[in-house]
């Protein structure tokens, strides 16, 4: 479905971005991940198909300067980008008042005007190539609030950004789209869970599916909206959260208590 396309996945050393990267390159697209992370470096080492070719750069796309240079030596090894996955991202202070005007930056920068840098340096490649596709990775936080001010707060203006752009440059053929994970079964979620075995059972009961997403829900939708099949799709934001925006299962069960 990608065979020869330029796919660029940033956070693509971390769960989600790992999952991207292989069902990309499963599908015959060349990978240009990137990560702040040393790990991507293992990452990369692992066994792609002979006919995949790949490039990474290990910056934080918070840092405007180090996203274009890296854009810039990423398309020198594999030609400009086709798509760009919005991956990255990360949330450290759950409450506002644990929220200090430097953290609140910190993570607005990283979450958000991260976003807008990976797209401004891959959209005039988009242009001249005659169209592409960006897609964003929010989170249910953007929808309403839970927990993680911060974070939620740049989650929802990624959805403002993904709309943006869509609106703006649907006219060049490039479509943008966001997709709004629920909780991930990560390997962040996976430590929390050896902790504490009974967290993700407590998590499991607000979702309709009766369980979390696993990160090849999110490979899964991304893709969707990155391939031809959804050529007509621009400008939304796609729930991928086993039911969870769709309404409050616990309340409707204490609702309607003689039906379950």
């Amino acid at each position: 479905m990608f065979k020869g396309k330029i796919v660029a996945v940033t956070g693509a050393a971390g769960g989600i971005g790992q999952s991207l990267c292989r069902h990309f390159a499963g599908q015959g697209a060349h990978i240009a991940a990137i990560d702040k992370s040393p790990a991507l470096e293992g990452f990369m080492k692992e066994a792609w198909s002979k006919d995949i070719r790949s490039s990474h750069a290990i910056i934080d796309v918070g840092d405007r300067d180090a996203v274009r240079d890296a854009f810039n030596q990423l398309s020198s090894a594999l030609g400009p980008v086709d798509i760009l996955v919005n991956n990255a991202g990360f949330s450290s202070h759950p409450t506002f008042v644990r929220t200090d005007p430097e953290s609140w930056q910190h993570e607005v920068n990283g979450n958000l005007n991260s976003a807008y840098y990976c797209a401004h340096a891959v959209l005039d490649g988009m242009k001249a190539k005659g169209g592409g596709s960006i897609v964003a990775i929010g989170s249910v936080n953007g929808l309403g609030a839970l927990g993680d001010p911060a974070y939620s707060a740049a989650k929802a203006g990624l959805i403002s950004l993904t709309k943006s752009l869509a609106v703006e440059y649907g006219r060049f053929n490039i479509r943008s789209n966001i997709v709004l994970p629920g909780t991930v079964r990560t390997p962040l979620w996976e430590l929390r869970a050896a902790k504490n075995p009974a967290v993700l059972e407590t998590l499991r009961k607000w979702y309709p599916l009766g369980r979390i997403v696993d990160p090849d829900d999110v490979a899964r939708a991304v893709a969707f909206l990155a391939s031809d099949a959804a050529a007509a799709i621009t400008g939304v934001a796609l729930p991928v959260d086993c039911g969870l925006s769709a309404g409050n299962i616990v309340m409707a069960r204490e609702l309607t208590l003689e039906d379950f």
